[in-house]
């Protein structure tokens, strides 16, 4: 690595005598940027590129998930491990709105989903993360911009691939829990904190306490030991892919097409993940003029689970309530809360999505240097869901044919069913021209695009069905019926334009503009237009650097960008739905009941909920960079920084008006936020006889701060408030546990407290000094972001001869973290499970004086819970945490052996995803898994690779 490849013929001979030639291929490597490419050397925007052959390595059935930890200042973020799931989100550069903060995806051209493109059809991968090399996309730019071109044929291509791929996931961690002996103990415990003349023996006796396990082996439906986790969970669920491309090239056609099959199971039940995907590309020259693209692709997916999700009522139930009565049966479990019994008999859900896209395109070549494109490129989706809920009845444990009542959540026999179609269409015209004028090289863009997207929803329901195996809607009752639907639609127009300058490969100069029109606003106020100015200095091409002789410099180049990008992808008041007509007094309709002679009658009603304001318009964010790019040791080492700042005026938000008003509040320009954040990516490439091998790194960190506001704070646990970072914590400074009585008679914030509850500081009060209480008013302060600070990812590859060898890995290196309630509190909603941490490390009226003072945790308590746990730092840790994302070991068989059978290459290999995490979240409990979510997920993988 760092030279290029040579092959010798044998001949014969013994010995030879090879001289390496520099490879300049990460120099010339070509880029691909806003509506052309560009050589990565010529680069003067902060540009990120990753081969897709790398994307694939990581074994992800997702294309956004593969992307955690590849690229420096990509924030990839999930919450759960469930078969086919996709990141949660995905951030360049940090947050720049308090909107939609998802970039804007492009695939062969067009605006797309990440998701919508298989890893293996990957050919390369580039993000946009400045405004030099993003705002030519404008309106939809502000939050980065990620390309993706998919795999092609080259000329004289004619293969076949075949990749087959086995294995299992199992779940990673579970949150773990007392036992029942120490439930039932430290339930009486908590009892006994809360009604001292209760006694100690308040909820469980002390003959249960003391035969509780001994009486589970022969009376286990009065005694039960209930183990949810193991009667819900599987150890393992098995997971395949088959893949199947094939190439084919001559000087006119090529084509590249391929499918891939995959099917995970689930953990749990029956659930599983099964996805058909189809992608043909086509290339045509008509003649030296003319050429054409004719592309498409077809993805079909289905996730077929249970209705009901078990994960929160799986970790919240604790053992001494029975799941199935000894015979088999369904049982109680506490008042109807049975999590097994709705996951095994409560019904299932089926979700079908079909998505058909395709793009054709001409491209006309009239001169040397000048190429002229027309492209349309339609995407229709095609989703269906059928829920099934069935009535799941309980018999009594010593009367089978007695039903006790019904599960919860489980009362009636309900089938929902859901129909939603959409589709966009994206129109462009590109005229592309390039020329070299000696020393100077000259590219000039510019294009046109329409962008048109409709979606369209419905559902139906019937309930109280009495039969319970057909889930069609005519046979429910006709009088349960119900059904509703909506639409949506949103256009976008644009003119855009680049002029890149370079000369004598020195000096490179770049400016952009793009001219954007959207729907979302009011046709005098939806224009806007977006410009961007960068240059590089490559100081390795000067002459003083040639004759200073460093060769150990192989590149330097220096770059600095400003720009401005836009927004307008705006939430609907209190929700995260997307708000397409922000400008209009639109009216909602809704069925309301009226009295008429004593009786109820529905009646349809129409009003305007939100007061709309005409004139507002675009958010700006303006961003500058700089940048250094460096390679060394003839390219083999290979450093890139980048610093950057980022403000975005005019922000869209709710403005505060009037409850007496009666509307809700409407969108205002009025916001101001400002991000600043670096980059590093660190790179070494070697060969050394037949040992090959590569590190890479990239470690990023960025920080988001709200400006002036307009007067309007979003107040909660987290904040956003002039002054705060996005989202920042927000709460009571703790000072440890009340231990004595001067700590009890000090400020508290009610007056349940008691000695082993946790003490807060008294910060102020009306008058601007410590009133000698704890109010929510006065004494909560700004604690600490909650956005995940110090990012790194990297590889490591190894190989010798046919053997490789790789590794990913990603993590954070700082994050304020909340343990919530869900993680710490015992006995939650009155009845649930103790987290086993707490066991031993909480203040207890056992312990001596020396043992209490040493407790991390308060007393057991249901009664002062809304103290004990309010938001405070007394609660926040450090959630940092290293993942190794994936590890791989393979091997290719000797080309002369498989030549023999007419094979070009077979390789095997044996895979492992998210094998170990380090982090200091509570025991079993993930970084990336959500309270109520589908576990993170251990995968092995078998696979075989066979080319002809």
């Amino acid at each position: 690595m760092g030279y290029t490849p040579q092959e010798i013929k044998v001949d014969g001979r013994s010995s030879f005598n090879v001289v390496l030639e520099e490879d300049t291929e990460t120099l010339d490597e070509v880029v691909v940027v806003g509506y052309g490419t560009v050589k990565k050397k010529d680069l003067t925007g902060a540009v990120a590129a990753v081969k897709g052959g790398d994307l694939a390595a990581r074994k992800t059935t997702q294309l956004s998930t593969a992307l955690q930890g590849a690229v420096a200042g990509v924030t990839v973020t999930r919450d759960n491990g469930a078969p086919g799931a996709a990141a949660g989100s995905i951030k360049v550069r940090g947050v720049t709105t308090i909107g939609d903060t998802s970039p804007l995806v492009i695939i062969d051209g067009v605006p797309g989903d990440i998701n919508q493109v298989n890893p293996n059809d990957v050919e390369n991968m580039s993000v946009l993360k400045d405004a030099a090399s993003s705002s030519i996309y404008g309106s939809r730019a502000a939050a980065g911009v990620i390309l993706i071109t998919t795999k092609r044929a080259k000329e004289n291509d004619l293969t076949l691939g075949y990749n087959f791929e086995y294995g299992w996931e199992m779940p990673y961690k579970q949150p773990q829990y007392v036992g029942i002996q120490r439930y039932l103990e430290m339930t009486n415990e908590l009892r006994y904190n809360d009604n001292n003349a209760g006694g100690w023996y308040q909820t469980y006796s002390e003959d249960q306490i003391n035969n509780w396990v001994k009486n589970n082996a022969t009376d286990p439906n009065n005694y039960p030991n209930t183990d949810w986790v193991d009667m819900i969970l599987k150890g393992s669920a098995p997971r395949q892919t088959h893949a199947i491309n094939i190439a084919g090239g001559s000087k006119v056609v090529r084509t590249k097409a391929s499918f891939t099959y995959d099917k995970i199971d689930g953990l749990y039940a029956d659930r599983f993940y099964e996805r058909f995907m189809v992608r043909v590309n086509n290339d045509f020259k008509i003649n030296n003029y003319l050429g054409a693209t004719l592309d498409f692709n077809f993805k079909r997916s289905k996730t077929h689970r249970p209705t009901f999700e078990p994960f929160d009522r799986m970790r919240i139930s604790p053992p001494v309530y029975a799941a199935v009565w000894d015979d088999g049966r369904i049982a109680e479990g506490k008042s109807g809360a049975n999590a097994y019994g709705r996951m095994a008999e409560g019904g299932t859900r089926n979700e079908w999505y079909n998505q058909i896209g395709g793009k054709a395109s001409l491209d006309l070549t009239p001169i040397e240097g000048l190429r002229i494109s027309g492209v349309i490129a339609p995407v229709y989706n095609f989703d269906k869901i059928k829920n099934f809920n069935k009535a799941v009845p309980y018999t009594l444990a010593n009367d089978p044919n007695t039903i006790g009542g019904y599960l919860e959540g489980q009362t009636t026999t309900k089938l929902t069913e859901n129909r939603n179609d959409s589709y966009n269409v994206t129109i462009q015209g590109i005229a592309n021209y390039m020329k070299t004028f000696g020393k100077h090289d000259l590219n000039i863009m510019a294009g046109y695009e329409t962008y048109y997207a409709f979606w369209e929803t419905l559902e139906a329901s019937r309930d109280q069905y009495e039969l319970n195996n057909y889930p069609y809607l005519d046979l429910g009752p006709l009088s349960m019926r119900d059904n509703k639907g909506s639409a949506q639609e949103v256009a976008y127009r644009s003119w855009f334009g680049r002029v890149m300058y370079n000369y004598d490969n020195r000096y490179l100069l770049q400016a952009n503009i793009r001219y954007d029109g959207s729907s979302r606003f009011h046709k005098d106020y939806r224009w806007g237009s977006f410009p961007s100015f960068s240059a590089g200095w490559v100081v390795s091409e000067e002459q003083f650097m040639k004759e200073a002789k460093l060769d150990w410099l192989s590149f330097l180049k220096v770059r600095a960008s400003w720009g401005t990008l836009g927004n307008e992808r705006i939430y609907k008041p209190n929700t995260t739905d997307q708000n397409y007509y922000p400008y209009q007094a639109a009216i909602a309709f809704s069925n309301v009941l009226f009295y008429q002679n004593g009786q109820p009658i529905s009646q349809l009603s129409a009003a305007q909920q939100i007061y709309a304001i005409q004139n507002i318009s675009w958010e700006k964010t303006e961003s500058f960079d700089v940048g250094l790019d460096a390679q060394f040791f003839d390219g083999r080492l290979r450093f890139t920084a980048d610093y950057y700042k980022k403000k975005t005026k005019d922000m869209l938000l709710a403005l505060e008006i009037p409850d007496y008003v009666g509307f809700d509040n409407p969108q205002k320009n009025t916001g101001d936020m400002y991000t600043n954040g670096y980059e590093l990516d660190l790179g070494w490439n070697d060969q050394v006889g037949d040992w090959r091998y590569g590190v890479s790194v990239n470690f990023s960190d960025f920080v988001s701060k709200m400006g002036d506001l307009g007067g309007t704070e979003f107040l909660g646990d987290q904040v956003k408030m002039e002054g705060s970072q996005f989202n920042e914590w927000y709460g009571y400074l703790s000072d440890g546990l009340i231990l004595t009585e001067e700590d009890l008679n000090g400020p508290k914030l009610n007056n349940n407290i008691q000695i082993g509850d946790v003490k807060y500081k008294d910060i102020s009060g009306p008058d601007g000094v410590p009133d000698g209480k704890i109010s929510s008013e006065y004494d909560r302060v700004l604690l600490g972001g909650s956005l995940p600070r110090y990012m790194f990812g990297g590889n490591v590859n190894v190989g010798y001869k046919g053997f490789d060898l790789s590794l990913a890995f990603q993590g954070v290196g700082s994050q304020l973290v909340r343990m919530n309630s869900q993680m710490a509190q015992p006995l939650r909603e009155n009845f649930g499970n103790i987290p086993e941490f707490l066991d031993g490390n909480i203040w207890s009226s056992l312990n001596s004086a020396e043992e209490n003072a040493k407790a991390k945790y308060p007393r057991l308590t249901y009664a002062n819970a809304g103290s004990n746990y309010a938001m405070s730092d007394f609660w926040l840790f450090n959630g940092r945490y290293v993942r190794l994302k994936n590890i791989t070991f393979g091997y290719t068989l000797p080309k002369n052996l498989t030549q023999k059978v007419h094979i070009n290459n077979v390789r095997v290999y044996v895979s492992a995803n998210d094998l170990f995490c380090l982090s200091k979240y509570p025991e079993g409990w993930d970084p990336e898994m959500g309270y109520d979510k589908y576990p993170i997920t251990r995968s092995v993988l078998l696979g075989v690779s066979v080319n002809f």
